[in-house]
């Protein structure tokens, strides 16, 4: 099997247990919008956007170090592990402490008055999710996907068991009367805070076994390691800030910019949680980006030494972007009825029209991860810093220009915009310094034809819900054909061998 063939394999594998698990967990949004009020969907956008962006700053790009130290460095690999993990517990007590200290000030300055124990599970969350971020790391540099996507689809299973028996199951119990008012402090004006309890558990229970199945580390702060991977790592963390701040920022700032009764009937925070909503739906998109996260990264580094190296690199980006652009459009098309299907309460669906929007925001950011492999390979990490700080800042001005005068669709753009400038300076700046021949204009081509025929696909609408339903499909079909024409002999040589009879 060809590396190529490999690596498509190996998304398979990781995509199939993250679309799994993550399409379970996708389906709580019919849980948060059907039982739980537009306020509580607010604040659980923007909380869980703070979660996202703090993340990145308990791991500091350790992942992505541990990964290149444990492969194109001639070192231990196990040394490496001892060395990651036993830094990131450290770390991790510290900013951890740190945060549940401070949970006091942090309820007051946003708005959270009397409910700072939000964010000491906030920080709670954020410890257990940072002392499994390598375990994890290793499960997939050793290819044990089976393993890990099993861990990821428990801990999933867990959260979606503990958020059904907290919102729905101890309400109806105590409406039948098996179980009193008060039950273990169970409390009936509380949305959000079971979506953080049921998070905190989830995650708490699997860390033994994830830690068993990597192997157990011994204590360990190798000085020789630990100084260079450092080095490495900080332009990382820098990146993954930034990087997060145009996905994350965009929903936990939008209450705040938005204006007092842009949309009628609605608070800043309610506003928050229609368009929280709707951004959730542009994780279908991002289901295929993470799975091939998974596979890709360990991959990328691990034939970082074969001379045809870049000639690979470029074949697996336009593979990726044939991909996506057509689960693009297909998503888009049909978005009315995911809508409905999603969105249980009325008012949400307001916000639809944002999402082709978002879907290519996304799809970039994939496009961005395979461009960024040049820095990682190269040892210039150095260039993250500056380019993701561009994508950040520019994400900030478009939220704080945009979002007053546009509302839902300004926080989109600052999605597709922050996206879309860092890969073009990724771009720039790695065919200078590590040159890979990618098909740049017939990438940009098939970006620019799936946006406009999925916003085209998504406006249809000729009055007849099958015939729309048929018209609609009927685009994603005709760009599919298209793609099979134009891109046959591409198409034809990674196609499985048929025998002779």
């Amino acid at each position: 099997m060809s590396n190529f063939k490999k690596l498509a394999g190996q998304t398979a594998v990781y995509g199939l247990s993250s679309i799994l698990g993550r399409s379970i967990n996708f389906l709580m949004i019919i849980v948060y919008t059907a039982y739980l009020s537009k306020e509580a969907l607010g604040s659980f956008t923007s909380i869980y956007a703070l979660i996202g962006f703090m993340n990145i700053v308990f791991t500091y790009g350790m992942e992505t170090t541990f990964f290149r130290y444990s492969t194109g460095k001639n070192l231990d690999p196990k040394q490496v592990y001892n060395s990651t993990q036993s830094l990131l517990v450290i770390s991790t007590l510290i900013l951890g402490s740190g945060l549940y200290l401070l949970a006091p000030v942090l309820a007051e300055w946003l708005e959270y008055p009397g409910q700072y124990y939000l964010f000491r599970w906030t920080a709670m969350i954020l410890s257990f999710d940072a002392v499994l971020a390598i375990p994890f790391a290793k499960l997939r540099l050793e290819n044990k996907a089976l393993i890990f996507a099993g861990s990821k689809i428990f801990n999933i299973l867990l959260n979606i068991f503990f958020n059904l028996l907290l919102i729905i199951g101890f309400p109806y119990l105590i409406s039948l009367g098996v179980i009193p008012e008060g039950f273990l402090g169970y409390r009936m004006d509380w949305g959000v805070e079971y979506i953080l309890l049921s998070n905190l558990f989830a995650n708490g229970l699997i860390i033994p076994f994830v830690w068993w199945k990597a192997g157990l580390f011994q204590f360990q702060l190798e000085k020789d390691i630990i100084k260079p991977m450092w080095k490495y790592s900080i332009p990382l963390l820098f990146m993954g800030l930034a990087g997060v701040t145009n996905e994350l920022f965009s929903r936990f700032l939008f209450e705040y910019v938005l204006p007092p009764n842009f949309y009628a009937g609605l608070t800043a925070r309610e506003a928050g949680g229609v368009f929280g909503a709707n951004f959730k739906l542009a994780i279908l998109m991002n289901l295929v980006i993470q799975a091939f996260k998974y596979a890709a990264e360990p991959f990328f580094f691990k034939q970082a030494s074969d001379k045809n190296s870049p000639l690979l690199y470029a074949k697996v980006m336009h593979a990726f972007i044939l991909f996506c652009t057509v689960l693009m459009v297909a998503i888009s098309v049909n978005l009315n009825w995911i809508g409905d299907l999603f969105l249980r309460r009325p008012g949400y669906e307001e916000g639809l029209f944002i999402v082709p929007t978002l879907l290519m925001g996304y799809l970039l950011l994939g496009v961005y991860f395979n461009l960024s492999i040049w820095f990682k390979v190269t040892d210039q990490t150095k260039y993250s810093f500056w380019i993701t700080l561009a994508g950040a800042v520019l994400t900030i001005v478009i939220i704080y220009v945009f979002v007053p005068i546009w509302g839902y669709m300004g926080g989109a753009l600052s999605t597709i915009s922050c996206y879309l400038l860092m890969c073009v300076l990724c771009y720039w700046y790695g065919q200078k310094h590590y040159p890979i021949p990618y098909k740049t204009a017939k990438g940009l081509f098939y970006l620019f034809f799936a946006f406009i025929i999925s916003y085209l696909g998504f406006y249809l609408n000729v009055g007849n819900p099958v015939l729309n339903f048929l018209l609609k499909n009927s685009i994603t079909l005709f760009y599919l054909l298209l793609l099979t024409i134009w891109e046959k002999e591409f198409i034809k040589a990674y196609l499985p061998e048929r025998k002779a009879l």
